[in-house]
């Protein structure tokens, strides 16, 4: 694995780092009972996040214009194939960072609940006993609250399958356009345009019927009709099939690819 590739994975990683974090940001909203101010302060990370993406789009771009003419072709395939490993360990990662970051962000919200700045907030956590308190609040995720989903899902079985096929459509959605090119390149510049055919699907799917659900959910803890235990127990449920969307994602990279190939050649 050569340098660049691995700068590409670390992007991918980060990107879904992040992602599989927001679960901690409506924990945190749901202990401090302040929803609003914790997505607020989430939106510093998915600064983070689209700022990753917007370098990994150029960089993987050019890593195919490279290699389409040489040798290396044949290999594209499975640096796609690292890309989307990355986006599995990533989430596992994050999985096991949540109860450490829903602690910082219940303090974070708490610190913001008093000084009400941004910048007051990122000084405090990076130069003034933050990083200290992360050290002091690491944990890993409860046995329990593993051993929990047992008992049932927390959440429906249909919003869960739901949450995976919207996850692998997401996760893959730039990877196979940017592959069409590969195994079509006379429409490569097209191909490249039309991540949206895959990542429209999984878009449609979040914002009707996961992200309501989960924000419905997240109000009714907080007005004391659902429990904590089975809300956590519907977070485990949701990281779930999030890792395992990623791992569909490997099945769906090349039908989606020659998908968005066939497109760019009718359109």
């Amino acid at each position: 694995m050569d340098p660049q590739l691995l700068l590409i994975c670390f992007l991918t990683f980060v990107i879904h780092l992040i992602g599989t974090l927001a679960y901690s940001v409506r924990i945190a909203g749901v202990r401090t009972r302040r929803i609003a101010v914790s997505f607020a302060l989430f939106s510093i990370l998915v600064l983070v996040s689209r700022t990753s993406n917007s370098f990994l789009g150029p960089f993987l771009a050019k890593r195919v214009e490279t290699s389409l003419d040489g040798p290396a072709q044949g290999a594209l395939l499975g640096d796609f194939r690292w890309l989307l490993v990355a986006a599995s360990l990533a989430t596992i990662a994050g999985a096991f960072l949540i109860p450490t970051f829903q602690r910082v962000f219940c303090r974070a919200v708490l610190h913001f609940q008093v000084h009400r700045s941004v910048p007051k907030l990122i000084l405090h956590g990076f130069f003034k006993g933050g990083l200290s308190y992360v050290k002091d609040v690491a944990s890993v995720p409860a046995a329990k609250n593993v051993t929990d989903i047992r008992s049932g899902h927390g959440v429906s079985a249909r919003i869960t399958l739901l949450n995976v096929g919207a996850t692998a459509l997401w996760t893959v959605g730039v990877f196979a356009s940017l592959y069409a090119g590969v195994l079509d390149p006379s429409v490569r510049v097209t191909s490249s345009t039309l991540s949206s055919i895959i990542n429209g699907g999984a878009t449609v799917m979040m914002a009707i019927f996961i992200d309501p659900h989960m924000s419905g959910m997240t109000d009714d803890v907080i007005e004391g009709k659902v429990g904590e235990v089975q809300f956590r127990r519907a977070i485990v449920w949701l990281v779930a099939s999030r890792l395992a969307g990623t791992l569909l994602a490997q099945a769906l990279l090349v039908p989606s690819a020659m998908l968005i190939a066939w497109v760019a050649k009718v359109i």
